[in-house]
């Protein structure tokens, strides 16, 4: 069977391709493997033959024939948080631009993170990549024991469990940073909102804040917990919280874990209890999603550098015999009209 210019063969296999090449099987095979050790002349006769006759490698064969998958897993949870999917399309870009595919696994609850985390070792990825609330001691302890795949990745929080790798911003600075500035500021009657705390690999805000506003002030800020990082919930507990406190013992500023919360708590103060951001509480968040540059919102917040932190994950998959892989980054403050 021909198309006017070139024979097309049907189930084309790489004995094909190598017999059309004038090369051996092994080197088609060398030609579609990643960083495989083969000569430009001989990797442009293969490529020009698979073209010439539709050859396209199975991946899976390709894979096993190396110890590599070029397959890592994605565990991410907590879609209400906007921040995830900024996370989510940085590393898949910065992924695919490396030359690693993604497996992408939505985590709903405590006992699908372990599911999943088990299901992934199933699948031959070479590197499992954690963003959410669901990995605690216990899922990260069957993970360790049952996992085949080499990396198990800590994205955006810090671990300190042994065979985990944990690449984030560095909360403790980062924080100290926006306490400063809040208290110089002239702020002195803080609520910190934060989101869950009752997970192994977690955030530092709430802790670092509460150290450097009591080492100034001598006083320990109010505190409200939202269950979740989801703006609704966190405009309903902040109105909840503050809708029955006479007008001289409200907060004079909103501190939040995330901007998801800050973006809720904003609509608290403005819609829910009819006063004003900053007049009457100021609002501060924390990563520095697209929506806090919102006219609506406007926040102060901290920038946390993905790109950095998503390019030393592909280093660190390209590297993965390097010792002492654990990196916290710096970030930048970004002030805003709501502090």
């Amino acid at each position: 069977m021909t198309d006017g210019k070139n024979p097309v063969i049907a189930n084309v296999t790489a004995d094909d391709v190598a017999e059309a090449a004038g090369v051996s099987r092994w080197t088609v095979n060398r030609a579609f493997r990643k960083d495989a050790s083969i000569s430009r002349k001989s990797l442009e006769k293969v490529m020009a033959a698979a073209e010439r006759l539709g050859y396209v490698p199975d991946l899976r064969a390709v894979s096993l024939a190396s110890d590599r998958s070029n397959l890592v897993a994605l565990l991410i949870d907590d879609f209400a948080n906007p921040h995830k999917l900024v996370m989510m399309e940085c590393l898949t870009r910065a992924l695919r631009r490396g030359g690693w595919d993604t497996l992408l696994v939505n985590t709903l609850d405590r006992d699908d993170a372990s599911h999943a985390l088990l299901n992934a070792s199933q699948r031959r990825v070479d590197a499992v990549i954690l963003i959410g609330l669901q990995f605690d001691d216990e899922v990260l302890e069957a993970a360790a024991h049952a996992r085949k795949f080499r990396e198990l990745i800590i994205f955006a929080r810090t671990s300190e469990r042994p065979n985990t790798i944990s690449i984030a911003v560095d909360d403790v600075r980062a924080m100290n940073d926006m306490a400063e500035y809040i208290y110089a500021k002239g702020y002195r009657r803080p609520l910190f909102v934060a989101g869950p705390q009752n997970y192994s690999a977690h955030l530092l805000r709430k802790e670092t804040f509460f150290s450097y506003w009591h080492s100034n002030t001598g006083r320990e800020p109010g505190l409200v917990t939202v269950s979740t990082y989801d703006p609704a919930l966190a405009r309903r507990v902040v109105a909840e919280t503050l809708q029955n406190c006479a007008r001289e013992d409200l907060p004079d500023v909103l501190v939040c874990e995330n901007d998801a919360l800050a973006m809720g708590a904003a609509d608290a103060v403005r819609y829910s209890l009819g006063l004003a951001v900053p007049g009457d509480i100021a609002i501060t968040g924390f990563d520095d999603v697209p929506q806090a540059d919102n006219p609506n919102y406007r926040i102060t917040t901290y920038r946390q550098p993905l790109s950095e932190m998503v390019d030393y994950l592909v280093e660190v998959l390209a590297h993965p015999d390097r010792q002492d892989r654990d990196r916290l980054f710096l970030g930048s403050l970004v002030v805003r009209e709501s502090a």
